[in-house]
């Protein structure tokens, strides 16, 4: 089924592979015949989407043409240096534009009406230089019809917004134009599109041990070097677009089209993702598409005086959990401001791809708020599915993948929509990946509530692989979420007070650390070998961070102490952080040799309830687990496919990764022809307590 995905292509324009599959939307069905009763509303989706499509080039000269928006809004600098000032406010009976350059005459500078709701004034150069100063402050001022008041807002598609929160929280609109000869020029290509996606999640501002908001210049001299060194190929970046309230952990968006100031210039966001393409890794944006801040005085909310700009009107247009505004996926104009805004980041930053985020509340009208999705497939059709908001995530799939190739994009799911990530010629939504949410859950709630003798080794294997397959998808061990205040990493919750203690290896190895070491190398193996086909890592757990994450807020005096990543633990030689730092790099680059995340699914040959053991195969190599909390195994045997001599290529018990280096280094392990749990073969192996080791073939070494 993988197979038809992968031939098929990702666009509504192109015909889907198979011979018997048919251009309508019901491709998806030959993936998964349980969809077979929804099929009309698949042709209904599909249709809807075809629609638009037609309507796009009729008007627009095509998805090419219309998501350059912002090559046609906001501030168009000439070559003469005329500026041209073009916005959306259908509601506004006058509009001026207002700023240092006129002295912030509320008149000075007014704004001829177009067509179809839009503004625009041209400011002509003078001697060449334009009218506006670079880094100057803007605004749009508008007259609004309903009581004939003056509203002053920050353009929508402005590039650069500043706070000076000693002064104000509100943002300022600033007007960004500088020479030509100090902007920076890319120098690295984009790196090819990994077939195994390795990614570390990261936030600017806390990439720091430092008590302060780290910025673009620290992250590519100091993080981009260490998540190469780690063998990670695809770099997350979350909280790029600009918000007005750092503690939102950037996920209430004001300005869509500017890049974060509290992290320096935009240049200096263009160096760091061309820094790490000249190392080969990718850089993806974490989109916030779902939702809006409410913000009006510096966000789009009330933009023209109404709440239905970009919007739904009243309570439709409401998160209630979120406390934000909702788009409206089925306009015109919000169509070209979304998609326009994933080819200003494609473009002019050169971001690789986007991890979209609450795609749950974009699929359904209820928002998935006090929803939970059983997995029965009626769920996923009928009205409480958004059918505009499935609309603009296929418009967005079929704009990125047709205009960037390489392009990666990765949705975030929790309601397990089928086809989400199916290409939109079968039908399917277009993503390249989803997110294996339940992952992370399920190993928080057994830390809480089971001892390890009670941890059910079928159950670990069915969270891991109770995927759709045939659908790309991305595990993970533990989320940035749960790295939030009021919670704890992994490791805390494996150690708790002892990482305070006991992490230095010069003191004892206590029972309590020894164990959270062995089951952190476990947890976070079983689930890249087993979850998925990528992997994602919240920077800091690699090394298991020992504090969770605040940002400065009222709450806390507004105190850095916990907004940084304590990057200086795994590089003291003198602490056992560094243990699980080594183990994850080997671990990822494990990965890079034998490509097991772009392997076909693994096949499991041993759930052994008593002994805590787990046993599989993929990509050749032979994965063993000893979950047990007190009983090692000698001459355990286990059943593996392929014959021949096979020595050991990541042993969790290495001293190099804080074990005991019970199995030596270089030992053969030779199979024997006598078929053994479905295989074809046993080898006999020594499997430590609480350790796991992955045997390749000699001749691949």
């Amino acid at each position: 089924m993988m197979e038809l995905n992968n031939a098929s292509g990702n666009s509504i324009a192109v015909e889907p592979a198979g011979d018997n599959t048919v251009a309508d939307g019901t491709g998806v069905v030959q993936l998964d015949p349980w969809l077979s009763p929804f099929k009309e509303s698949l042709r209904s989706r599909y249709s809807h989407a075809q629609k638009w499509i037609k309507k796009i080039d009729e008007t627009e000269g095509g998805l090419d043409k219309f998501s350059r928006g912002f090559e046609r809004f906001g501030f168009i600098v000439r070559d003469n240096g005329d500026i041209t000032y073009r916005e959306w406010a259908p509601n506004a009976l006058r509009a001026y534009l207002i700023g240092d350059f006129n002295g912030w005459n509320r008149d000075a500078t007014p704004m001829e009406k177009e067509d179809y709701g839009r503004w625009s004034v041209t400011l002509p150069a003078t001697d060449g230089q334009p009218a506006i100063a670079h880094k100057s402050k803007v605004k749009i001022s508008m007259v609004i019809p309903t009581s004939g008041e003056r509203i002053e807002r920050i353009p929508a598609w402005i590039t650069r917004v500043e706070q000076d929160i000693a002064v104000s929280p509100v943002y300022d609109g600033v007007f960004w134009n500088p020479p030509k000869a100090e902007r920076y020029v890319p120098k690295h290509p984009r790196p090819p599109k990994p077939e195994s996606a390795r990614i570390y999640e990261a936030h600017v501002g806390i990439s720091s041990p430092e008590l302060r908001v780290s910025t673009y210049k620290d992250f590519t001299k100091n993080m981009i070097p260490r998540i190469h060194y780690l063998g990670y190929n695809v770099i997350q970046l979350m909280a790029i677009m600009e918000h007005a309230y750092y503690a939102s952990f950037g996920y209430q968006i004001n300005s869509f089209f500017a890049a974060s100031s509290r992290f320096g210039p935009p240049d200096d966001l263009r160096e760091l993702i061309d820094t790490a393409h000249g190392m080969g890794i990718v850089v993806l944006l974490d989109v916030v598409h779902s939702h809006a801040s409410k913000n009006a005085s510096d966000g789009l909310n009330y933009f023209d005086g109404t709440d239905y700009l970009y919007f739904h009107e009243g309570a439709k247009g409401r998160h209630q959990l979120w406390d934000s505004r909702l788009f409206n996926y089925g306009d015109h104009e919000v169509l070209r401001f979304l998609l326009s805004n994933l080819r200003f980041w494609m473009d002019e930053y050169n971001f690789d791809g986007f991890r979209f985020d609450g795609v749950t509340s974009m699929l359904y009208t209820h928002h998935g708020i006090g929803t939970g999705f059983s997995g029965g497939y009626h769920e996923y059709f009928g009205p409480n599915v958004d059918e505009d908001g499935v609309l603009y995530l296929m418009l967005a799939n079929e704009l990125l993948h047709q205009l960037y190739p390489g392009c990666i994009t990765i949705a975030e799911d929790v309601s397990g929509m089928p086809a989400l990530c199916v290409a939109l010629s079968l039908g399917g939504i277009g993503f390249d990946y989803r997110l294996a949410m339940a992952i992370p859950d399920m190993y928080i709630k057994w830390l809480k509530e089971k001892q390890d003798a009670e941890w059910d080794m079928g159950a670990l294997c069915f969270t891991l692989t109770n995927r759709r397959h045939g659908e790309k998808t991305i595990a993970y061990a533990e989320s940035h979420d749960q790295a939030l205040v009021g919670d704890k990493s992994l490791l805390m919750w494996l150690c708790d007070k002892e990482l305070y203690t006991h992490m230095s290896t010069l003191t004892e190895l206590t029972p309590v650390i020894e164990r959270g070491l062995g089951l952190h190398k476990l947890i976070r193996l079983i689930t890249h070998a087993l979850g998925g086909e990528g992997y994602l890592n919240f920077e800091g757990n690699e090394f298991g961070h020992p504090e969770w994450l605040d940002f400065p807020r009222e709450g806390n005096d507004n105190s850095f102490w916990y907004a940084r990543r304590q990057f200086n633990l795994p590089d003291d030689d003198l602490l056992r952080y560094k243990f699980l730092n080594e183990f994850d790099r080997k671990m990822q680059w494990t990965e890079a040799k034998y490509g097991w995340l772009h392997a076909a699914q693994a096949h499991i040959s041993l759930k052994n309830e008593s002994d805590k053991v787990v046993v599989f195969e993929r990509a050749g190599l032979l994965w063993i687990f000893n979950f047990h909390p007190t009983q090692s195994f000698a001459d355990y045997r286990v059943g593996v496919e392929q014959s021949g001599t096979y020595q050991i290529v990541l042993d969790t018990d290495d001293t190099a990764f804080g074990g005991f280096g019970r199995n030596a280094k270089g030992t053969r392990f030779f199979t024997t022809d006598f078929a053994w749990n479905g295989r074809k073969n046993f080898v006999q192996v020594y499997v430590p307590v609480r350790t796991a080791i992955v045997l390749a073939l000699e001749s691949t070494i």
